[in-house]
């Protein structure tokens, strides 16, 4: 991939990610119904519509890559196995959140190279801003069409840990990861992959997620973490991987900045 003008097509997601953002906040304003797929998740129009906005360009993008979007069809794994380069998308990650109208949702879109994540754009559209990264670049926050700003994530991790775990999907493991820690803590509930972003850009230290994730909502947030110094690791220290198997849903994992402290030696029994 020494030849992938990287840069080129981050911009490229950029423009298209905000544009999908708009759309999603014209329906976010009005009345909208609400379907439910056969895994009981929601789905609204908003969804299919940010979709549509993203693959539209997307698949007109040079080189050309195959797309996994969580809206868009179901790819076997004997057809995805053979992918070394793709997109993956979460055209709108935090759909009960866009129900609820709490302004914690984003766009979601990684490029993935041999099962990592190599560029990542994640567009809160509530806000305005954007979250990005692509490997050798650094990560990066915009606000509007303002200056975008470095982000780091924060070494050492002070002593009063932040800590962000999910506003819809917390679990008795996360609690009880939660009772292991040493220390006081901050515990800030939030939707969607802006729980990354607050560990990329040092407002938060960790992220415990010992429940359950696709790897669509996770991806974009994960390039821009590790860009931004950080990690994201399984329950035996290993990064995260995508396309590796048959399902699309991820380990348990932790997402963290400062790698001085165990924060595997917390765990809860989760077999």
């Amino acid at each position: 991939m020494e030849n992938l003008d990287l840069a080129g097509l981050q911009a490229k997601v950029l423009e298209v990610s905000r544009k999908a953002g708009r759309k999603i906040l014209k329906i976010y304003d009005s009345e909208f119904d609400i379907e439910f797929k056969d895994d009981a998740s929601p789905l609204t129009v908003a969804d299919t519509a940010a979709h549509r906005c993203l693959v539209e360009v997307l698949e007109h993008l040079e080189p050309a890559f195959p797309i996994l979007s969580e809206e868009g069809r179901d790819l076997p794994y004997e057809q995805r196995r053979e992918w070394e380069t793709y997109w993956l998308v979460d055209p709108l990650d935090g759909t009960k959140e866009f129900i609820h109208r709490n302004g914690q949702f984003t766009v979601n879109v990684a490029l993935i190279h041999n099962h990592e994540p190599i560029l990542g754009v994640v567009h809160v559209p509530v806000e305005d801003t954007t979250y990005y990264a692509c490997v050798g670049s650094g990560a990066f926050k915009q606000i509007g069409d303002g200056p975008a700003e470095p982000i780091r994530v924060r070494k050492p991790a002070p002593s009063r840990l932040v800590i962000v775990g999910s506003r819809s999907h917390q679990t008795p493991a996360f609690a009880e990861y939660l009772r292991k820690l040493d220390g006081e803590y901050e515990l800030i509930s939030i939707g969607s992959s802006l729980k990354f972003c607050l560990v990329a850009e040092g407002k938060a230290d960790l992220y415990p997620r010992l429940g359950p994730t696709s790897e669509w909502d996770t991806a974009a947030a994960h390039c821009v973490v590790a860009q931004a110094g950080g990690h994201v690791v399984d329950l035996q220290g290993k990064t995260l991987r995508y396309n590796t198997k048959s399902s699309v849903l991820n380990p348990y994992f932790l997402v963290y900045g400062d790698d001085s402290r165990d924060w595997l030696s917390y765990l809860p029994d989760v077999s």
